[in-house]
């Protein structure tokens, strides 16, 4: 099998297995270091901050041209969201009377009267309560998952899997702490929608396993793991290969509304494909020790 001019039927995933635990495990350190470090840069979601609602008079204001204003006051990377009413919502840092009085008088200046429906600050409550309830959709999606592979393979399939997918979700979250990228509520969504991203390839490249092992009896357990890993290989790096370019053309264009969410899912894909390859099936064939070597004869 040729992928871009190189030949991957030859690889011996298995038999480098060490190189890439190496590999995984320099990135979790790093990570960790980062995290105990630095920490996470959380958002408006997370800490708090000022929440404004208007409405302009006119028709045609979007959030791009808020977006512009604040920039004026250094809140470009405000949350802007625009209403089915035609209103626009601006969640940012807690801002002071003073400063909040000079951007909504430059909002009018600019773009016209308005109505100010609502202008509150929004406290770390509801943070606080994002979190759990991000790490509890993570642990459900996890407790489901092993229970759907191992009712469609087997157990030792399952903490493998979801071995390669924490250290998908882990690897997105070291990257945000290391480059303190804001973390908001499309950050959770990045993160579970990696997680659901990632067992797809997983899932395909252990089915073609399974499919092996019956057809291949004669064959020690590393020849099968690693010719099912070159047999999908062409067709895992295909398919994440199209998914960033529609992430990085979603970074470049998305603005700043979806930079963070495309951002994570970028590097959450990337590192699902080298997980799906180099961490989940080398993971499982460390469990079964008793095959190691050996010939499966009928």
């Amino acid at each position: 099998m040729d992928f871009i001019g190189i030949r991957t039927s030859g690889i011996d995933f298995i038999g480098r297995r060490k190189i890439w635990y190496a590999i995984s495990l320099t990135l979790i350190v790093i990570g960790l270091l980062s995290l105990f470090v630095r920490g996470l840069n959380f958002g408006i979601d997370f800490k708090g901050g000022s929440l404004i609602h208007i409405k302009f008079n006119k028709t045609g204001v979007n959030s791009g041209d808020v977006r512009q204003i604040l920039s004026e006051f250094g809140l470009e990377k405000s949350n802007i969201q625009e209403t089915s009413d035609g209103g626009i919502v601006i969640k940012t840092v807690e801002m002071e009377q003073d400063k909040l009085g000079q951007v909504l008088t430059a909002l009018e200046e600019k773009l016209g009267k308005y109505d100010l429906l609502r202008s509150e600050k929004v406290g770390p409550v509801i943070g606080t309560e994002l979190r759990r309830a991000g790490i509890l959709a993570l642990v459900i999606a996890s407790v489901l998952q092993i229970v759907y592979i191992t009712v469609r393979f087997e157990f030792k399939f399952a903490i493998a899997a979801i071995l390669a997918l924490l250290h998908d979700a882990f690897i997105a979250i070291a990257f945000f702490s290391l480059f303190q990228y804001e973390v908001d509520s499309s950050f959770i969504a990045a993160i579970l929608t990696i997680i659901g991203y990632s067992i797809n390839d997983t899932i395909v490249i252990f089915d073609r396993i399974r499919e092996n092992l019956k057809n291949r009896r004669k064959e020690s357990l590393q020849a099968v793991i690693n010719n099912s890993i070159n047999q999908t290989l062409a067709r895992s790096i295909n398919t994440v290969l199209a998914v960033v370019f529609v992430l990085v053309a979603l970074l470049v264009l998305g603005g700043e509304t979806t930079k963070n969410f495309s951002l994570a899912l970028l590097v959450g894909v990337i590192s699902g494909a080298y997980s799906s390859i180099c961490v989940a099936s080398p993971l499982w064939y460390e469990f079964k020790p008793e095959e190691h070597g050996k010939a499966r004869v009928a």
